[in-house]
């Protein structure tokens, strides 16, 4: 079985060499995922993974001793799929005698920069849900193996340990922290993941010293040059003893960095064991050689191994380790190459996921509450999920073809969800079980350029919004449109929507199709946990009474309303923010977009690294703004104030603000970016202000716990400074702050953007780039993204919150949970009056029965079964960080599942929901501090209140039988 009755744990006396055969199999990187798996394009890299797994498979089979792990189950299910029966006993007695076994068991090898927490999750659970459901618990991973992501994210630590990961390896960290561990042998720690949640996020860390790679001269694949293992003494090229000596001097070289006499050697590469024979005859060789020698005075001891076999071995070796809190950003592998401009790369992709997990996370609520088990439909839109958080997908690290891929494999799961979600609505939306559907539901994907074609010219359509969240929320509605309508709420009342004409700045967004020239912009407050519809009938020959709209052009302009007022220049400069009922102003001495120059070096040597996909290395420090005049539009209606600022043909934001909403957007449009002078672009947004903010700045993790940062500073050692502006990049996931006594500004991002804060009082954030060179990290090919047959145009939004420090939390977290968890919007078509389908259809109606506390998120609702379902609910506030949301909170899981029946069994599991968290048992770890690692678990499975207590930060997985 997988577990420690199968590990070698060497000898007391002896160096012991842990041998681990293992394959990086990137799912998608300069190839797709299907040309990786099939072999094709191996003009561009020569990869196969289906030959991978078949030839280990057989190679194992050939020797007990041997040992092989594997991650990418988004592979390994592919080629599961096809093998025969005979097969899959096979691999099951490996996975059995733990001869095979899995590590980490996501889908993919996640990013931990530019990845949410809710599609870690979701991809971890759906490679786990594969595993547990073909081999049972001894497939269970029980080590996170993240050896190639560009650095690691401390929330991302604190969820492996929630799954029950025993333990996390990586090889990527900064060479100037990389050098200090070394020295001082702790390449191996305790990591603490979460302040909040204590030992339960606590995780072993161990930092591999030769990346993932084998010691030089020990590759044996069949694409490596190293001499084999020529063990015929009548050859003339035997080389046994030279072979054995180096290996011998490899391991002690190695050991110099570590604390115990535990070394782990990972022998394999990127997409290495097509041929296995190769690899797995020349280890057999060195193990028994290597191992020969002990007689002769050698404390060598080597022999196949595992990361979980290793790990144990490191557990009862019995010492203590230091510990870690902070994280592993920014990654810079020399002085000039800092690993911060992905955080950025592709930000119409990072947008795009974001886009697709919140249809994701509503096909599931809606299939659950309407029980119509449409799981399986939705299984496409998961899988491409999973194969996005991979980290060169949503990095945006991967070559233009595969970005396409990506791409298209959501856009794919997304069409399929709509069709659940139309089903759902089918069951949901008829007052009577006999009334039919007159017309189905349907996504407009592009409504952030103002495009919805099906409903253009219709007499009558409706638009019904899903709220995600279990709490009402506030919602602005903007429907483009080519005639003028007679909007109607819930109630049958006529609400009064603005009327608008659509910016310019949208109309001339390159490939946008639609011939509206108008939008209606409303205000709705949508239930907690369901929906509202909206009936539009065309207004034909009534007296239209036009709603009071003043539209002033390069004049000061001040947005108002009862929370915030945003003061606005001639020239179009934002002058100051005031948040009206606390008192308290932002004067700010710039905002608007500026760029970086791209370094145009060709990486020959670290002095001429170039900017590229992964790497972000300005020529200069200093920014230009990308104009020096600007056109200020402001337009103020009874529901929104808006001030349009139109830097040049190329770069734009509409700056709003609504009746009743204490934040303020900022939806900024940028490209096409032009190249035409041969130089690459970096593109910012600068908000600076006079907050003096000490050198002090914070980034959320993950889009959940929030790092302070400090400028040119590294918490576990002595930094020294050579690029001060992308030395100083943080991912920013949801949010970003700066503070002083008196003031916070907030800025929520709709994505994942890199940031900080370069000077104090200031915040940047990068929001998009196009480069012409490439920075040799391996993609080979310049961040240079077009669209019809010009530069990309993105459009996103930020929006800025003003606080005392003290009131912050509350508002930046509910703001980023609704950002994240967005209303989607359906349209229809119904043939029928609106007094015929009021009284055919709910227009309004919610899952839930009373009202939830604030600081809970309803994280997932999936229904596994008829009667069984998977549910996850969070406490999103941290310890300690606001007075009233920071306390424990008890929540009633049957009030979540009121509409569905009664719940007749509750049993809580581990984060990744493959284990019954009772049967969980982890290793435990002491500090050097003298902390014990052990978490006291509940030994009962099954609840029988329905009642459950969450702490700060804590995210409880329940299997739920009605």
């Amino acid at each position: 079985m997988n577990n420690e009755g199968s590990c070698n744990l060497g000898q007391e006396d002896k160096l012991n060499v842990h041998l681990v055969p293992h394959t990086h199999d990137d799912v998608g990187w300069l190839k797709t995922i299907d040309q990786y798996y099939y072999g094709d394009r191996n003009d561009i890299q020569h990869a196969c993974v289906q030959y991978i797994l078949d030839s280990v498979i057989q190679a194992l089979v050939q020797n007990p001793e041997r040992r092989f792990i594997y991650v990418e189950i988004a592979f390994f299910w592919r080629w599961w799929n096809e093998q025969s029966d005979d097969t899959r006993n096979t691999v099951k007695e490996l996975v059995n005698d733990g001869r095979l076994e899995f590590i980490s068991g996501g889908w993919c090898m996640n990013d931990e920069a530019t990845t949410h927490y809710n599609s870690i999750i979701d991809q971890h659970s759906l490679g786990a849900e594969f595993l547990r459901d073909q081999f049972g618990e001894c497939a269970r991973p029980k080590i996170s193996w993240q050896i190639d992501p560009f650095g690691h994210s401390r929330e991302v630590a604190s969820l492996f340990a929630q799954m029950g990961f025993d333990g996390l390896f990586f090889a990527r960290l900064d060479y100037q922290d990389d050098e200090q561990r070394n020295k001082t042998k702790t390449r191996e720690m305790v990591w603490k993941g979460s302040d909040s949640l204590g030992r339960q996020s606590w995780l072993f860390t161990s930092v591999l010293s030769n990346f993932y790679d084998p010691p030089d001269s020990f590759c044996f694949d069949e694409f490596c040059s190293d001499q084999p293992i020529m063990d015929d003494a009548r050859l003339h090229d035997y080389n046994v003893p030279e072979r054995v000596q180096a290996f011998i001097d490899a391991a002690h070289d190695q050991a110099h960095g570590f604390a115990t006499n535990h070394i782990m050697m990972t022998m394999g590469k990127d997409f290495q064991y097509e041929n296995a024979n190769m690899w797995f005859q020349n280890l057999d060789k060195l193990i028994k050689y290597v191992n020969a020698q002990q007689p002769n005075g050698s404390d060598v001891n080597v022999f196949y191994s595992t990361p979980s076999c290793y790990l144990y071995a490191l557990n009862k070796v019995g010492r203590e380790w230091t510990s870690k809190t902070d994280d592993f950003f920014p990654l810079g592998d020399t002085p000039h190459g800092f690993w911060t401009g992905y955080f950025t790369s592709r930000p119409s992709l990072k947008r795009y996921e974001r886009h697709a997990n919140n249809i994701l996370q509503v096909a599931r609520q809606l299939n659950a509450l309407s029980q119509i088990n449409l799981r399986s439909n939705i299984f496409n839109l998961s899988e491409a999920m999973g194969v996005v958080q991979h980290h060169d997908a949503i990095s945006g690290t991967e070559k233009q073809h595969v970005a396409n891929d990506y791409a298209q494999r959501l856009s794919e799961g997304v069409d399929i969800a709509a069709d659940v979600i139309n089903n759902a609505y089918a069951k949901l939306l008829p007052n009577q079980s006999k009334v039919p559907m007159t017309a189905p539901q349907f996504l407009c994907q592009y409504s952030n350029i103002s495009e919805c074609l099906p409903i253009e010219g219709q007499d009558r359509f409706t638009l019904t919004l899903w709220n995600p969240t279990i709490h009402s929320v506030t919602h602005h509605a903007r429907v483009p449109v080519t005639k003028e309508y007679w909007i109607r709420d819930p109630m049958g009342s006529i609400i009064p929507a603005e009327y608008l004409p659509i910016p310019d700045t949208t109309k001339n967004i390159p490939g946008r199709k639609s011939s509206a020239q108008n939008q209606y912009i409303f205000t709705i407050l949508l239930p907690a946990l369901g929906f509202s519809t909206y009936y539009f009938k065309v207004k034909s020959g009534e007296i239209i009474e036009k709603k009071n709209v003043t539209t002033t052009r390069n004049e000061a302009c001040t947005l108002e309303n009862a929370f915030v007022r945003v003061e606005f220049d001639d020239q179009g400069n934002l002058h100051q923010i005031i948040n009206l009922e606390k008192r308290i102003a932002v004067p700010f001495t710039a905002q608007g977009f500026y760029w970086y120059t791209s370094f145009p070096g060709n990486s020959s040597l670290p002095e001429f690294q170039a900017s590229g996909a992964y790497v972000f290395r300005p020529l200069t420090s200093k920014t230009q703004p990308v104009s020096i005049t600007r056109m200020i539009i402001c337009t103020k209606t009874e529901t929104v104030q808006s001030a349009m600022i139109v830097f040049n043909e190329w770069a734009s934001q509409e700056v709003s603000l609504f009746r009743g909403a204490p934040t303020v957007e900022v939806e900024w449009t940028v490209g096409p970016i032009p190249i035409d002078d041969d130089v690459g672009k970096e593109i910012v947004v600068r908000y600076d202000t006079d907050i003096e903010s000490a050198s002090k700045y914070y980034t959320d993790a993950n889009g959940r716990q929030v790092l302070e940062r400090i400028r040119d500073y590294r918490p576990t050692w002595n930094y020294s400074v050579v690029e001060n502006v992308s030395g100083n990049y943080y991912p920013i996931n949801s949010r970003i702050w700066i503070k002083d006594g008196t003031r916070q500004l907030t800025i929520l991002t709709d994505r994942s953007e890199g940031g900080g804060s370069i000077h104090d009082g200031s915040i940047e954030i990068m929001v998009h780039r196009r480069i012409i060179c490439d920075d040799s990290e391996g993609v080979n090919e310049p961040l240079n993204e077009t669209a019809f047959g010009k530069g990309l145009v993105v459009r996103g939004k930020h929006f800025l919150i003003l606080e005392l420090p003290a009131n912050s939390a509350l508002i930046h977290r509910v703001g980023a949970q609704e950002l994240f968890m967005h209303p989607i919007a359906t349209y229809a078509l119904p043939q029928i009056s609106y007094a015929n389908y009021s009284s055919a259809y709910h227009q309004t109606w919610s899952a839930l029965s009373e009202s939830m506390p604030l600081n809970v998120h309803l994280l997932t609702l999936d229904q596994l079964s008829a009667k069984q379902f998977l549910i996850r609910i969070e406490h999103y506030f941290e310890l300690n960080e606001d007075e009233i949301y920071s306390q424990a909170v008890n929540v009633d899981l049957q009030a979540l599942f009121k509409s569905l029946g009664t719940i007749t069994n509750l049993t809580e599991l581990t984060l990744a929901a493959n284990l019954p968290l009772s049967q969980l048992h982890r290793l435990n770890w002491m500090t050097n501090d003298n902390e014990s690692s052990h978490v006291n678990i509940p030994k009962d499975a099954s609840l029988t209140d329905t009642i459950v207590t969450l702490n700060p930060m804590q995210i409880k997985t329940f299997q739920v039988t009605l």
